[in-house]
This record gives C-alpha cells, structure tokens and sequence, in this order.
C-alpha cells in the first residue's frame, strides 16, 4: 500500500515526468503528495562571497516556481517544502520524517563516464533512501 509520496523536484523540465507519474501513482493509491524542493548549499558555498546572498535568494525563488509547476499539475491537495543542504540527503531525510512510501524524482538518465564525473543526485538518492525510489527519465525529444 501507498500512503505517502514524496516529489523531489529541482524544476527542471527533467523533473516534468516525473511529476506526472508520481501524481497518477499517487490518485491510484489515494496517497497523500509532498513535493520538496532544496536549495543545494554546495552550490552556494562555492559561490565567490559577494554572490550568496543572491544566489541563495534565486535559488529559493527557483524552488517555489518548481512547486508551482507541480501544484499546477496537481489535482489533489499537497503539501510543499524548501529545504536547505546537500539535495540527496535533505531528500532522504525528509522521506523518513513523513515516512513516505515512495520517493519520485526525475533523470536526466546521463550515461557513462559523465554519470561519474558530473554525479547524480537521483543516483545518490537511490542508495541512501530507506524507502523504495521511483526514477523517471525524461525521454528523448523533451529536452
């Protein structure tokens, strides 16, 4: 049974599929929806100091566009969160707080060497998160 489902959103058009899966799974199951979104302090932190601030403001702005988009594709009622730290494990942690039963989130489904070099922070998800991951790849043609 599915209770609770988590949407890690990064508002990429990447990410648009999988919202759309994860609604229906949702409707199917009668599940309860959270869509998170985090603001990745790497990314802030190696920014040069006069950009943080704004930099730390775009992207939280960026992050209640992304839950935007999925409360537009909604048609149920969810609930939203902006996080701030390292995406895979603010994720991770949030699934076991709400006790989620399934994490979906987008891929840009990179394969090779650029999996490595560039990371993956669906991949990290998928190794660290306690409950099952559902992983959707944007398909051809939709970039």
């Amino acid at each position: 049974m599915i209770d609770t489902v988590v949407i890690a959103t990064d508002g990429s058009e990447s990410v648009t599929r999988a919202v759309q899966i994860a609604l229906d799974l949702a409707e199917r199951f009668d599940a309860a929806v959270h869509a998170l979104y985090v603001v990745d302090t790497g990314e802030v932190e190696s920014s040069p100091d006069e950009l943080r601030g704004e930099l730390r403001d775009a992207l939280e702005s960026q992050g209640e566009d992304a839950l935007d988009a999925v409360r537009d594709h909604a048609d149920r009622e969810l609930v939203t969160a902006v996080r701030e730290g390292r995406p895979a494990a603010e994720i991770t942690e949030y699934a076991r707080e709400q006790e989620a039963d399934v994490v979906a989130t987008g891929t840009r489904g990179r394969h090779g060497e650029n999996r490595f070099l560039i990371g993956s922070v669906a991949e990290r998800v998928v190794r660290s998160c306690p409950v099952p991951v559902l992983t959707v790849r944007q398909l051809e043609g939709d970039e």
